[in-house]
């Protein structure tokens, strides 16, 4: 079927993954972000955030299309990468809605997909949606040593050091207790756990409000101990 003949309202997450403006963006948005030091946010942490999201919201009984917009905004949160690091998620929202404008997405959904992918940052952003928040939980649970791009440790700055640091993530979601919670394993010999504090803090309070908008409690377990 041509994009021409897709009906309204149809385009999954598949579909977007195919899209060849969608391939390139990302690979450009990685390109880009690696030049400049940053950890990886390519085809990788897009999937990854896409598989997660769905874990989140299928597990806390939201709706198919609701699980299929959340997979298509965590696929496409960091596409704004491409234009700027700088406020990187209004350009991605921007960016997501031409994309989804032409595979003939109805405005409300990519009204929902917009504010979600918004608002992923934690300096600016808000959870306005069960699908933002299941963004905001995919995204910042993304932690693992994979993302460094720096070669030589001896170089490594706090970021690529805690990120080397995690050895295994995991965002557990507990449908019956209603918890989230994300499961480190970090080298503590590569990066104490007060560090990943340092620079994550921010983080883990939006993970904790995204939680909250979904009904559920935030938690925190780092080497089997619980922090949060």
């Amino acid at each position: 079927m041509t994009t021409e003949q897709r009906p309204i309202g149809t385009p999954t997450q598949e579909d977007v993954r195919r899209d060849p403006e969608v391939e390139a963006f990302i690979t450009k948005a990685n390109e880009y972000t690696g030049v400049i030091g940053y950890t990886e946010h390519g085809v990788r942490h897009a999937s990854l955030s896409a598989n997660i999201a769905v874990n989140v919201l299928r597990r806390l009984g939201h709706d198919a299309r609701t699980v299929e917009l959340g997979a298509i905004a965590a696929y496409l949160h960091d596409l704004g990468n491409l234009v700027s690091r700088t406020n990187h998620e209004q350009a991605s929202a921007m960016l997501a809605d031409r994309i989804l404008a032409r595979l003939q997405m109805p405005p409300e959904e990519r009204a929902i997909v917009m504010g979600a992918i918004g608002n992923h940052e934690e300096r600016h952003g808000d959870v306005v949606s069960a699908v933002g928040a299941a963004v905001i939980l995919a995204d910042k649970s993304d932690v693992h040593r994979s993302r460094v791009r720096n070669p030589e440790p001896k170089t490594f700055d706090i970021h690529d050091r805690v990120n080397y640091a995690a050895e295994h993530s995991f965002l557990r979601v507990d449908e019956k207790s209603k918890t989230i919670t994300l499961e480190l394993t970090i080298d503590t010999t590569m990066s104490q756990v007060m560090e990943y504090f340092e620079i994550f803090l921010d983080r883990m309070l939006m993970c904790r409000r995204a939680a909250e908008f979904l009904g559920c409690g935030f938690k925190l377990q780092i080497n089997g101990v619980k922090l949060l």
